[in-house]
């Protein structure tokens, strides 16, 4: 990233944001970002760039490295009632991956600046391979060509600037970011809301910290990092349960029967054999991998119900309906906007994820293969966490441990979740629960991110949670 990006005027920060309509902002440092106008999901933000410490250690020196967190704001239009801090996925997702979810984020928190930071290593924050991951680089965010052998060289040949870039340092990095937070108005209440890995994040912050946060709100939480059933090499599993649970639910409508003449997963069954006898049939199909294929539009409830469709289709012959869903998945990822930063960050992703959350480091391809012979729909995460040889860094005191205090927290959760799976969030609950308030939403027929699938049903309870109206837990219907 530039250096100067993301810099501007005191003048062009009065031009932008104290027009009619909008309030006077007190922007504590923060000043107009430079690509505000470049779409509406940007409007009226402004940003900030904060320096910490590379490792967050005690034992760390005074002249360790600095790294930049890049924060953007999207303050209220009127007098803030509160703050709250948006914790994105991944890990490897940057702040922009929310940037769509703000007219929900807004009904959620009615007049309340958000915030939303670039996790270490993600988007516009000090990324792990700076030169390879730069926004001018060759695949800007992406990694293309040469750039993925010479980052993991720079990864390994730096191991100990890599292994900084932990789970627990990253919390470190919230901690910070609330304190500033709080240094603009130490009065007003300030809500986190993490979704997916940022679930595991803000947990991980209250283990050594207790920041003054009014409440939590847990978004698709991910499972006890400990729980073997429910970790990422068991990913396609996962996937399975999940997609035979949507061929079931069509065959008990009798929809899947009437059309097909037979149980969908037998239909499934053939159209996988066939594929075997006749490779030339995955032409068409993403990465020619129609097991993969089938488990990623489980993360979009209407191309999920597009399944025994599809099914019905590839087994006549046809690809009318798989055209139709490959056009719905372009509009899906187009909905999430066009952001440089948006892509996720693998080198994050391979540094996190090898060092914390695989409980199978010694799992090999080939049992890998087995296990997904028996599948129908699978997941790539799995594969992706084979043979990796990037530095990792040594568990420290608080893997695989729950915080002992923290505010009341509000969990949702979809029952067809094929990414945090709705059981292992329950167990999850169950030992948070042991210690702190913690009440639960569960969201029929939902997938992985209720903000974003389920908007009306997030935004209801979510702002009755922040009136302390919500006491208990509760069932939503997404649609």
């Amino acid at each position: 990233m530039k250096k100067t990006m993301y810099i501007s005027t005191l003048g062009l920060l009065i031009l932008t944001y104290l027009t009619p309509g909008h309030a006077q902002i007190n922007v504590n440092n923060y000043s107009a970002c430079e690509d505000a106008n470049s779409s509406p999901h940007l409007q009226h933000s402004v940003c900030k760039t904060m320096s910490v410490s590379l490792s967050h250690q005690a034992n760390s020196t005074p002249n360790e490295d600095k790294i930049k967190l890049f924060i953007r704001q999207f303050p209220s239009a009127k007098k803030a009632k509160g703050a709250v801090v948006l914790i994105t996925g991944g890990p490897g997702e940057s702040g922009s991956s929310t940037y769509s979810q703000l007219v929900t984020m807004r009904r959620s928190f009615p007049n309340f600046d958000i915030f939303i930071p670039d996790h270490r290593g993600t988007g516009f924050s000090t990324r792990i391979c700076e030169a390879e991951e730069a926004m001018d680089s060759a695949g800007g965010a992406h990694l293309v060509g040469a750039e993925w052998a010479s980052c993991f060289s720079q990864m390994n040949s730096n191991a100990g600037r890599t292994t900084q870039f932990s789970i627990t340092n990253a919390a470190h990095d919230l901690a910070h970011i609330i304190q500033d937070i709080q240094q603009d108005q130490p009065k007003r209440p300030i809500y986190l809301y993490g979704v997916s890995y940022g679930t595991q994040l803000v947990l991980r912050l209250f283990q050594f910290s207790q920041p003054a946060i009014k409440g939590i709100i847990l978004d698709s939480l991910v499972p006890l990092q400990t729980a073997k059933k429910w970790e990422l090499t068991q990913r396609s599993k996962i996937v399975n349960d999940i997609g035979q649970t949507v061929l079931k639910q069509c065959d008990e409508n009798q929809q899947c029967s009437g059309m097909m003449g037979a149980p969908s997963s037998q239909i499934l069954v053939e159209v996988l054999q066939r594929i075997q006898r006749q490779p030339d049939l995955l032409a068409k199909i993403p990465d020619k991998n129609l097991k993969q294929f089938l488990g990623r539009l489980l993360d979009f409830p209407n191309l999920r119900d597009r399944i025994p469709h599809l099914i019905k289709d590839l087994h006549s012959g046809k690809d009318d309906e798989l055209e139709k869903i490959l056009v719905g998945i372009d509009t899906a990822y187009a909905a999430l906007g066009k952001f440089p930063q948006l892509a996720p960050s693998i080198p994050l992703v391979a540094t996190i994820n090898g060092s914390e959350n695989n409980l199978r480091p010694n799992l090999t391809e080939a049992e890998l293969a087995t296990e997904e012979d028996a599948l129908q729909f699978t997941d790539a995460i799995p594969r992706l966490m084979l043979n990796s040889t990037l530095p990792q860094y040594a568990k420290d005191e608080y893997y695989g441990k729950e915080p002992k205090k923290f505010p009341s927290v509000l969990v949702f959760m979809g029952d067809m979740d094929p990414k945090t799976h709705y059981q292992g969030a329950i167990e999850h609950i169950d030992v948070l629960r042991k210690n702190e308030n913690v009440n639960l939403i569960t969201v029929k027929q939902a997938p992985h991110y209720i903000s974003m699938f389920a908007p009306n049903c997030f935004s209801q309870l979510t702002s009755a949670f922040i009136k302390g109206k919500l006491t208990s837990d509760a069932i939503c219907k997404m649609y």
